[in-house]
């Protein structure tokens, strides 16, 4: 698979990695999935530079290379941002977070408003704990066991990560994903990831856990803690995409996250999954979030 240039920016005394991908002449920042970061879907690549988009992956401290930063709250990426988007010579731009990254990139929008002029949430999770919502409620087996483990501790999450990751998350092929998070796939998503898709979120999960869990680990427990912001400051335009089928970030997260957002476009869409909803987002999605320009 295509791999863009890979460069290292200097952040909080170490370095930040970060994926570039094309040559479009206005900049979106990306932030990956959990875990999920490294190699991007062609059709997320395809889709920006349709819009004239540049695509900047900031990978989160504790993956692959990025110099962890224990105890990271949401919020705690922006800095990365700032820091990523200056090096590329971007005073402005956009952002998208898919699944684990779409609080991140909600962050973004809350705290850069003078930078960040909209922003696309695909299928991000809620804040945890909130009365309004069952967290948990519609996730998948697996996901329960990861957030139950989560708020037990850093040590039980770790034990919990590590054997995932030992027990063949670490090597994953592409023929091998859909059985290894197959109580996360309802079957929409389940054809998304037997072909091309697969073989992408495999080489994916396997940069992600290339040097450990620990920034997996570190997105597990800022999910549950106070994120450092409130979705009523945000004061540019954001998208909320989710699928209805999804189980691994349940439908009931997007309208919880978009009726708290004061400039918010809601896109549940019928019958598509955690995977399957990304094919009209990089499509109707980007286009919204390019004319915000």
């Amino acid at each position: 698979m295509h791999k863009g240039e890979i460069i290292e920016v200097p952040h909080a005394g170490g370095v930040v990695q970060v994926w570039i991908e094309g040559e479009g002449p206005q900049l979106l920042i990306y932030h990956h999935g959990t875990p999920a970061a490294g190699p991007m879907e062609p059709d997320l690549i395809s889709g920006a530079a349709a819009m004239g988009l540049r695509v900047a992956q900031v990978v989160r401290p504790g993956y692959a290379n990025s110099t962890r930063q224990p105890g990271r709250t949401v919020a705690d990426v922006v800095p990365a941002v700032v820091a990523v988007a200056d090096a590329l010579g971007a005073e402005r731009f956009v952002t998208l977070g898919w699944s684990g990254g779409g609080p991140h990139a909600l962050a973004t929008a809350a705290l850069l408003p003078d930078r960040c002029a909209g922003a696309l949430c695909l299928a991000g999770v809620a804040m945890y704990g909130d009365p309004d919502i069952d967290f948990l409620e519609g996730m998948g087996e697996d996901n329960i066991a990861e957030f139950n483990a989560a708020l037990a501790g850093p040590t039980a999450l770790a034990e919990f990560l590590n054997a995932a990751a030992d027990s063949g998350l670490r090597d994953v092929t592409g023929e091998q994903v859909v059985d290894s998070l197959r109580s996360l796939l309802p079957e929409v998503d389940q054809r998304v990831l037997s072909g091309r898709a697969g073989e992408q979120m495999a080489e994916s999960i396997r940069w992600s856990l290339s040097t450990g869990t620990w920034g997996w680990l570190d997105d597990d427990l800022a999910f549950t803690r106070p994120w450092g912001f409130e979705l009523a400051s945000i004061a540019v335009p954001v998208q909320v995409w989710q699928g209805s089928e999804d189980l691994m970030v349940p439908a009931s997260h997007g309208p919880w996250l978009a009726d708290r957002i004061p400039d918010c476009s809601r896109h549940l869409v019928a019958g598509q999954g955690h995977f399957s909803v990304a094919a009209q987002t990089f499509v109707e999605g980007f286009a919204a979030l390019r004319a915000t320009l």
